[in-house]
Order: C-alpha cells, then sequence, then structure tokens
C-alpha cells in the first residue's frame, strides 16, 4: 500500500518546479524589459547629443550626480574641454550643460540598476536552489555580457573625446549590437519559461524553419546598419522618400578615394545601405510570412501568430523610418524607431522559438 502512494513531497515536487520556472521567468523577462528601457534612453541620449557630456568614468563612486556648485562647476569644466563643446557647444551655458548631462548621467545610472536588478535575484535563486537545471551557466554568462558591455560603452564614449564631436560610429554599432545581443538572449530565455512549446509539438519544415532563421539574420545586420547610420549622423541628409537627392541612388555616390569605407563613412552611401537593409528585411518578412499564409492551418496557431506579428511589426517600423527621415530626425520619431527595431528584433525570436517545435525528451 506505501509503496502505490506517492510520498506527500513527490506530490508537491512538480508544483514547486513549475513555481520556480515561473518565478525565473519573470525576473529574466523584467530585465529584458530593463534592457529595453535602456534601448530608448540610448536613443534619447544621442539624439540630444548628451553622451559625451560625462568625461569621467566611474563605475563605483559616479552613480550620484553632482549636488554642489563647486562639483556642477568641475565636471562643466571637464566637459569645456572636449572637442565636442570647443567644436559645437562653444559657449554653451551651465544650464544647457545640466540637461544633456543628465540623459548621460540617467543612462549609466540606469546600466547600474539593469547589473543590480538582474545580480541580486540571481543570487538568491543560485542560493536557494531554484534555478532551473541548465539555467544556471545563462546566469553567469549573462551577468559576463552585461560587465562587458559596460566596458564597450566606455570604450565608446572615448571615440568621442579626440577630434571629434561625436563618437564613433564603428564602436557604437559594438555597443548597440551587444544590447541587443543580451535582449535577445534573455527573451529567449524568458521564453522558454514563461511559455514553452508544448510537449510532442513537432518541428516546422526544414526550408521554414531557415527563411524565419533568415529573417533573425536580417533584422539584426539591418540594426547594425542603422547604428551606422546614427553614428555618422547620415540620417540628416536626403530627408526625402523614396528618392535621394531626385533620384534611387544619389550621386555623387562612391567615393574612390575612401575605398570599403565608403560602406562606414560616406553619409551617402551609409543611408543608401541602410535603405536598402530595410527593403531586403520587408522582402524576407513578407515572404515569410506568405509562406505562414499559405500553409494556413496546417502549422500551430502560435506560428501563424508570431508570423503575423512580425509582418505587423516590420511595416510598423518601416514607416516610423521613413517618418523620421521625413522629420530630419526629430526626437520622438528617433526614439520610436529605435524602440520599433527591438520589437522586431524579439519577434524574430519569438517566431524562431515556435517553428523549433518541442525538444526531445531524454
Amino acid at each position: 500500500m506505501s509503496a502505490s502512494v506517492p510520498h506527500s513531497a513527490d506530490l508537491t515536487a512538480p508544483r514547486d518546479d513549475a513555481r520556480n520556472r515561473r518565478a525565473v521567468g519573470l525576473w529574466l523577462a523584467a530585465s529584458a524589459l530593463m534592457v529595453f528601457a535602456m534601448m530608448i534612453i540610448g536613443a534619447i541620449t544621442r539624439l540630444t547629443e548628451s553622451g559625451l557630456s560625462m568625461v569621467e568614468w566611474r563605475p563605483l563612486i559616479g552613480t550620484l550626480p553632482p549636488f554642489t556648485d563647486a562639483e556642477w562647476a568641475r565636471v562643466f569644466e571637464l566637459y569645456r574641454e572636449t572637442s565636442q563643446y570647443q567644436l559645437m557647444n562653444r559657449g554653451m551655458s551651465l544650464e544647457a550643460f545640466k540637461e544633456i548631462f543628465f540623459w548621460e548621467w540617467f543612462h549609466r545610472f540606469w546600466g547600474r540598476m539593469i547589473g543590480v536588478v538582474f545580480a541580486a535575484p540571481f543570487l538568491w535563486f543560485l542560493i536557494r536552489g531554484r534555478m532551473p537545471a541548465g539555467y544556471v551557466k545563462h546566469g553567469f554568462i549573462l551577468l559576463v555580457l552585461g560587465g562587458l558591455q559596460g566596458v564597450i560603452g566606455w570604450w565608446m564614449v572615448k571615440s568621442g573625446f579626440v577630434d571629434r564631436t561625436e563618437v564613433s560610429q564603428y564602436r557604437l554599432a559594438v555597443h548597440l549590437g551587444m544590447a541587443f545581443f543580451i535582449l535577445g538572449y534573455l527573451v529567449w530565455l524568458a521564453l522558454s519559461l514563461l511559455w514553452p512549446i508544448e510537449a510532442g509539438r513537432a518541428a516546422a519544415p526544414r526550408g521554414y524553419r531557415r527563411l524565419g532563421a533568415w529573417c533573425h539574420a536580417v533584422v539584426f545586420l539591418t540594426v547594425l546598419s542603422g547604428a551606422i547610420v546614427a553614428g555618422s549622423r547620415a540620417g540628416f541628409i536626403y530627408n526625402e522618400w523614396p528618392t535621394m537627392g531626385g533620384g534611387f541612388v544619389p550621386t555623387p555616390f562612391w567615393d574612390a578615394a575612401l575605398g570599403w569605407r565608403n560602406l562606414f563613412e560616406n553619409l551617402s552611401v551609409v543611408q543608401f545601405d541602410h535603405r536598402m537593409m530595410a527593403y531586403l528585411t520587408t522582402a524576407v518578412v513578407a515572404a515569410f510570412w506568405l509562406w505562414t499564409v499559405r500553409q494556413g492551418a496546417a502549422l500551430h496557431a502560435r506560428v501563424r501568430w508570431a508570423a503575423h506579428a512580425l509582418m505587423a511589426g516590420v511595416l510598423l517600423q518601416v514607416t516610423l523610418g521613413i517618418a523620421t527621415l521625413l522629420s530630419i530626425v526629430w526626437l520622438p520619431l528617433g526614439v520610436l524607431h529605435q524602440a520599433g527595431a527591438a520589437i522586431v528584433f524579439c519577434l524574430t525570436l519569438w517566431a524562431l522559438k515556435e517553428l523549433r517545435g518541442a525538444p526531445a525528451q531524454a
């Protein structure tokens, strides 16, 4: 009799495991939302040209902004020695400096808060033994990536202190690319815990999965090309659509003296490349969506939802991109365009997750 009746602790084990997976999944989702918010703050910081206002990097003691007049005078004097002040903002008042200083300070402060929100619960889950099997290593990897991102951020900022008024577009692309990688990592893990694939669901056909992977890859490359546009300020020329200077390809276009660097430093080429990547993204996602529509009920409902959401997200993002360009990069539209890129990126991950089906049981 006793052999046929499970022990009371055994009866609660599956429920406890489910609670742990939900708790860890919500923590990862909250961390992802904070990274998403960081992208918004970063976009505002970049578009208000605030990123070079803090000349010092004090990761441990730089949490609080200046409070005294003497401290404000000291940090303002440091800024007045930068190329941005000398070449672009000469004569700026202290009050105007405080406005741009706020966004860079808040950007760094939010980064520290992400670290706290991620690290403290992770250590708690770890000590209490509540991390689901296989997820501990992901927690440590994300901790390392978060610290590395802070170093990359300072490496990026330092590029703007010598003979230029903005940061290097190359370093900005690395910084933004890492931010998207971290966001995607968090979203992928959170989806696995909060919305797992039902047991027994087969993977989608290989060709369909490959097309979904292409959607994800092209979206990420388009994000990187957008970072080059933002870092080089190429969005402030040819503020028209669908033409560039009256034609599909602007004239003059290619500078032979620059060679391959045209792709990253010639403003006409940089903007043209981003437009082409946007068109390619739309075409690939549209092909994925049309394949989904054609298969119809043969596909799982969640696969169809993901495809429809991705198509809608891309169309909205293209609209935001055109509006941002026509407005000569109006701040609210520029910020929404950055947010849209992050949302579309996450939607490609959702689609990929659904296409993979349920993992094989050991």
